[in-house]
């Protein structure tokens, strides 16, 4: 065979080296026998072809003669290479030399040949153990090149390539499974390979996406620490990098998949990359689901988010009250340093909004936070229009689009009516589709505010370096910075979630019955006369559920127009409450009733905190409205449904938060 080399690459000297560098030069490679588990033939095949390249060139007769002949090659224009015939019997040897001189792709290209049939030596042999392990080194040696080059998914399918050899052939477990380590360790580098590329390689961008769900799932989620070779010290700054990367579209659809599936983290950046696309758009429908997708994550901490993406539907009035609701004081002294009317501080923080926290991040976004231009684009005029209209609402006059400089006094938007995004009380709507239209959590949480990730880059930054930022910043920076310092304190620089509870699960009949009853493990307590409100601060599974049930039951207690057993207050938050009513204010307005029926049938807690509980829960539902002479308006058959519902623990006890639809795999 021939191997791809020449004797001075071959023994390891330049072309200038003398007699006595070459004859020194193989001494030391023929001490540094290599311990890699080669047989005897093969380290033998070695030294005999190191020995033969130093007695050609320590000759000074014929090393002149193969010198010329190297030039003669190199003259020809025909792309000729030099080359070392060598006989089959020192092939391997050969091999290994080629791959200790650097050409390990050349080594691992002619190893796989020699594996294959009809080449392939015999089950059994040496040579065949020889080759193999040959294979497996230069393998990685070739894959490491890549990696050296930055080349990352070269190395990638170089790796993949040894290991499918090296299973097939069964032979080389420990090789296997280094190869297997590396290409694990790969994993990160693939996906900023792949996703960098230009926008328009679209087919390995969409690779480098599955990867990167593929390395997160491996992880257990984004604030997940299972992958202990990723450890989250590096990962975090990895993601930062690799957003950048990424359109608003596919963030939007990346982050929603986790966001629905029970990631805090997720929910937040699939509200921003929503809000990002839908202003850099011009699309107030988007940043309506990025305001319903924030406010139903049921976390603490959102409200002065939540008011700047109500300011940009136009809903002025809800936005000034969800901001005095959770600015923290801090950020209250500096929004009245921006003048005296509320509506000009929330303008001049959703412009530092915007600009800091929701259009950086983005690989297709490069707009500035002009707020003149939003409201004076016709079509985010025409939408607010348009939801006035559907609301059913009226102006006396039609209101003004310009909107206040952060140091100005004005009053524009002042007469505007705050929208009722929940619908309609005139319409009647049944029991969950209500739930899923208006939850909220204004009033809910009694700890810190401000305890979020530094959206949308993530940055985890220390303490004394945020504190130093500070103070560089201008005076209209500095909120956001003083709320990323409280973030850093109280979670790290990252949404805290436990790990999810592993619930036991036990079979449930039903092709629609994805979710089951926990079994509890603990001793049975007392039971209680009144369990109600819920105090406990670590409740079980069965003490939320029954929670829940009271809620649902008092709701259909409330909807039939019967006076409630429990206290309401007791059960769910205030604006829970405030909706039932109205919807129940709505039914007796056109005088009828309904009757709700609604069962659970599976309970399973899949995120908890201090604070804040999640459940996934499957129940059947059906409900009718009927008139006072029994007259059906409406129905809704039975039918299994499969929710997400969010508990939230405020002066010492639980209430129910919020509740949305759990996503389907």
């Amino acid at each position: 065979m021939e191997l791809p080399i020449d004797h001075f690459r071959l023994l390891g000297v330049n072309a200038s080296s003398d007699r006595q560098s070459v004859l020194r030069t193989l001494q030391q490679r023929l001490d540094r026998i290599p311990d890699q588990g080669f047989t005897q033939d093969t380290l033998q095949a070695r030294a005999e072809l190191l020995e033969a390249s130093a007695d050609l060139l320590s000759d000074e007769t014929r090393r002149q003669a193969y010198e010329r002949e190297l030039t003669a090659i190199a003259d020809n224009a025909n792309g000729s290479i030099a080359a070392l015939e060598i006989p089959p019997s020192r092939e391997v040897g050969g091999l290994l030399l080629l791959m200790e001189a650097g050409q390990s792709q050349e080594a691992f290209d002619s190893a796989s040949r020699g594996l294959q049939p009809p080449q392939a030596p015999a089950l059994g042999s040496s040579r065949e153990a020889d080759l193999t392990l040959l294979a497996g080194l230069a393998c990685q040696g070739t894959a490491r090149d890549y990696r050296d080059q930055r080349r990352y998914e070269a190395a990638a399918l170089t790796l993949q390539q040894g290991l499918q050899l090296l299973q097939r052939m069964g032979q080389q477990a420990e090789q296997r499974r280094k190869l297997e380590q590396d290409l694990k360790e790969l994993l990160p580098y693939r996906v900023l390979d792949l996703i960098s590329r230009d926008l328009s390689a679209s087919t390995s961008r969409l690779q480098g996406i599955a990867l990167l769900e593929q390395l997160v799932q491996q992880r257990g989620g984004l604030e997940g620490h299972t992958d202990l070779t990723f450890p989250q010290s590096e990962f975090q700054p990895f993601f930062k990098q690799i957003r950048q990367f990424l359109t608003a579209q596919e963030q939007v659809e990346l982050f929603s998949r986790w966001g629905d599936s029970g990631s805090a983290t997720a929910d937040f950046l699939a509200s921003f990359a929503l809000t990002a696309s839908g202003f850099s758009q011009r699309k107030p429908e988007r940043i309506l689901e990025a305001y319903e997708r924030l406010k139903n994550s049921g976390q603490p901490g959102i409200e002065v988010f939540l008011s700047c993406q109500q300011l940009l539907l136009g809903q002025v009035d809800e936005a000034e009250r969800l901001f005095e609701l959770g600015a923290d004081a801090a950020l209250k002294q500096w929004a009245m340093e921006q003048g005296d009317d509320p509506l000009a501080r929330l303008c001049a923080y959703c412009r530092d909004w915007l600009t800091r926290e929701v259009l950086e991040g983005f690989r297709d976004i490069d707009v500035d936070a002009n707020l003149d231009a939003w409201f004076a684009d016709r079509d985010v005029q025409a939408y607010i229009d348009q939801q006035d209209r559907i609301r059913g609402r009226q102006f006396n006059a039609k209101p003004s689009f310009e909107v206040p400089a952060a140091t100005e006094t004005s009053t524009a938007f002042g007469d505007w009516p705050s929208f009722d995004l929940g619908g309609s009380s005139e319409t009647p709507t049944n029991l969950e589709t209500l739930d899923e239209e208006e939850e909220g959590d204004d009033e809910l949480w009694d700890g810190p505010r401000w305890r979020l990730p530094a959206l949308p880059e993530l940055q985890w930054p220390q303490l004394g370096s945020l504190n130093e930022r500070l103070q560089e910043l201008p005076s209209w920076g500095r909120p956001v910075g003083v709320a990323v310092v409280v973030m850093a304190l109280g979670f790290g620089g990252w949404v805290a979630l436990k790990p999810r509870e592993a619930e036991v699960e036990t079979a449930t009949s039903g092709s629609n019955a994805a979710l089951v009853q926990p079994e509890s493990t603990a001793p049975a307590a007392p039971a209680q006369a009144n369990p109600f409100p819920l105090s406990d601060p670590d409740p079980s599974a069965s003490q939320l559920q029954g929670l829940l049930e009271a809620w649902l039951s008092e709701k259909a207690a409330v909807l039939a127009g019967e006076a409630p057993s429990e206290t309401l207050a007791d059960l769910a938050r205030p604006d829970q409450i405030q909706r039932l009513q109205r919807q129940a204010q709505a039914n007796r307005q056109r005088g009828a009733t309904e009757t709700v029926n609604t069962t659970i049938t599976g309970f399973k807690i899949s995120e908890r905190s201090g604070v804040r509980i999640a459940a996934q829960v499957a129940l059947t539902y059906s409900d009718e409205l009927r008139t006072k002479a029994g007259k059906i308006l409406s129905r809704t058959p039975e039918m299994t449904l499969r929710n997400t519902y969010i508990f939230g623990r405020k002066n010492g006890s639980w209430q129910l938060v919020a509740y949305k639809p759990t996503a389907k795999n």
